[in-house]
């Protein structure tokens, strides 16, 4: 009788190795956090309509001089108002699988899937943001170590040459001050939202200030937050979709947003959620989705006028 060689009998396969580990290992995904930034807006929701209109009251004109003449009429000046129109859509996306596989597999399928919706969410989520900053009429491309080009008409049409530096920090800082009048988004600073090369531009200058150099008792620390310039608070984005890493000339350029208060509302008149099918021919056939209803945009849109602006977005032609 010949002897039972395993070797030979299985060279590979499930019969010579059919040991299943217990952890499922998940891809990873992108961080998620521009949506964080967005302000839910009040007063809408559902049975109102597919559009929440928001109201902006613009400035009123300073005269050169407010003295009157003794018989002089106080003159009027005109009070001008304008809208922004948020138009809400339904997104959703689903996975489907059958009851045979549920059954026969190791693992509960239900899990997993469920966690990589709520990923593919976020992400979503977050791309819609950025889509809505990036409509900003006012876009800063460097071109110099310290020096920034702007347009301010929607168009970009520079080309940026250098990575962003602490120098331009401080002139986008005092854009925003002294031109701009940005209200800051909170306790007297601005928010800067950079991918992971803007960033490194940021975090190799000298004059780079770490968060745990100026927080202080009861502050809170953002998601992913690396650090604070020139009163401009920077949060690392190293979702590409979102933001580019490969922007200017030869690619220098890592994409970003730095804005103040009221800068991209979110229009919501149902939050998104998962939600589970009804299972179908006999309960073979099941899916899991996430379905919402909302929309992202630039509260002051279509503008750089002073007062009114408040997001600056960093890219190239």
């Amino acid at each position: 009788m010949g002897a039972f060689t395993w070797e030979g009998s299985f060279a590979t396969g499930v019969l010579k190795s059919h040991a299943l580990s217990k952890e499922l290992r998940y891809a990873a995904v992108a961080d998620f956090e521009i949506a964080q930034f967005c302000r839910a807006e009040p007063g809408f929701g559902r049975k109102a309509g597919d559009t929440i209109t928001i109201t902006k009251i613009k400035n009123i004109s300073v005269p050169t001089s407010a003295a009157l003449s003794e018989h002089e009429d106080i003159p009027i000046d005109t009070l001008s108002i304008g809208t922004t129109g948020i138009t809400v859509s339904a997104l959703g996306r689903g996975v489907e699988y059958t009851s045979l596989a549920d059954e026969l597999s190791f693992f509960d399928l239900k899990t997993p899937i469920q966690r990589k919706l709520k990923d593919q969410l976020a992400q979503v989520n977050d791309n819609l943001a950025a889509a809505a900053f990036k409509t900003t009429y006012v876009c800063a491309m460097p071109t110099s170590a310290t020096a920034i080009t702007w347009d301010t008409d929607g168009l970009i049409s520079d080309t940026a040459t250098h990575n962003i530096t602490v120098a331009h920090c401080g002139v986008i800082r005092d854009y925003f001050k002294d031109t701009l009048h940005v209200p800051a988004y909170e306790k007297g600073n601005f928010i800067g939202l950079g991918s992971t090369k803007l960033l490194r531009g940021i975090k190799n200058d000298p004059d780079f200030q770490q968060w745990r150099q100026w927080l202080r008792p009861g502050d809170v620390l953002f998601n992913s937050e690396v650090g604070m310039v020139e009163q401009i608070r920077w949060i690392e984005i190293n979702n590409t979709t979102a933001l580019s890493n490969a922007k200017g000339t030869g690619s220098v350029l890592g994409e970003g947003f730095v804005f103040g208060d009221d800068g991209v509302a979110l229009a919501e008149v149902e939050t998104p959620e998962l939600r589970a099918a009804i299972p179908g021919n006999f309960g073979r056939f099941q899916a899991v989705a996430w379905y919402g209803v909302l929309a992202y945009g630039l509260i002051w849109n279509a503008t750089a006028t002073a007062g009114e602006a408040r997001v600056a977005y960093i890219t190239s032609a």
